[in-house]
């Protein structure tokens, strides 16, 4: 059932992606439209067969195998241990050259999969909680939110970039060098995008993934502790990427700064995560 509700997701992402570059488009004539068709069309292509690849060039991520030395090594032994736990194939595994503790998983399949940790979170945390961060992101892999989450990441920034073009340029069709209506419909356009994508990306699945991930690490007190140390440090050191629109996909949202990409923020507060999970210790 998950599985399908989170194709069925994909799919009206995918679509109302289209259906979005297509209004846009419009407002620009017949050439306006031949574009947004081809660009709408090449968008889905990227969003399908290159979001993961895209977020873990975003990252920096470069992979470690069990072989590698030191924390490296020993990252990727924790994945494989943990992975074997909840009955999924080995993902990639990526360490991110970044001073913000965070993680993520991405992939369109968990046969495709990739798990990637910050280097600011592998100094932070202790195995323990390692352990309940690598859990947490291996459930968002069985419970194929992967996809899901790394598409509407893609589209969020081409969102983005479509408000911040039309509040820049106003349409820029008329000679006196722009439209303020066009502009301001060309952002509406994008925060109703907005809205629409975090209606997909249900905070929902986050307690989901705390509760799944606790269950795969045998105990909630790793993802406890884990999450206070991540949420407190995050609000403190800044997670450096060109688009901030992918950190719906991290484990814990990270501080960016004021933009318009902050329309797209889509993680519940840290405090009531770790509520619930003190309640499933608890219960």
């Amino acid at each position: 059932m998950t599985r399908f509700v989170n194709n069925v997701k994909t799919a009206l992402l995918m679509g109302g992606m289209f259906g979005l570059f297509l209004a846009v488009g419009s407002l620009y004539g017949k050439q306006g439209m031949i574009l947004a068709l081809v660009l709408g069309g090449v968008m889905n292509v990227i969003a399908w067969f290159f979001s993961d690849k895209i977020a873990i060039a975003t990252m920096r991520g470069h992979e470690v195998h069990a072989d590698d030395p030191g924390l490296a090594g020993q990252l990727y032994r924790a994945v494989d241990r943990l992975r074997q736990r909840a009955g999924l194939p080995m993902p990639r595994v990526y360490v991110c050259p970044h001073e913000a503790p965070n993680a993520f998983a991405t992939g369109r399949s968990p046969s495709k999969a990739a798990v990637a940790v910050t280097e600011g979170a592998i100094r932070l945390l202790d195995d323990h909680e390692l352990e309940g961060v690598l859990a947490h992101e291996l459930a968002h892999i069985k419970n194929r939110d992967t996809l899901t989450s790394c598409i509407a990441a893609t589209i969020a920034g081409v969102l983005a970039y479509i408000a911040q073009w039309g509040m820049m340029f106003g349409g820029g069709n008329n000679r006196e060098g722009g439209n303020p209506l066009v502009a301001l419909f060309t952002f509406i356009f994008a925060a109703v995008g907005a809205a629409l994508l975090k209606a997909m990306i249900s905070r929902s699945r986050e307690y989901v993934a705390d509760a799944d991930g606790a269950a795969i690490a045998g105990t909630p007190d790793g993802l406890i502790g884990a999450l206070a140390k991540l949420d407190a440090y995050s609000q403190r050191i800044p997670l450096v990427q060109p688009n901030p629109a992918q950190n719906s996909l991290f484990i814990v949202e990270p501080f960016a700064g004021r933009s318009i990409l902050n329309l797209f923020a889509s993680h519940p507060p840290t405090e009531s995560r770790i509520m619930a999970l003190r309640r499933l210790k608890n219960g």
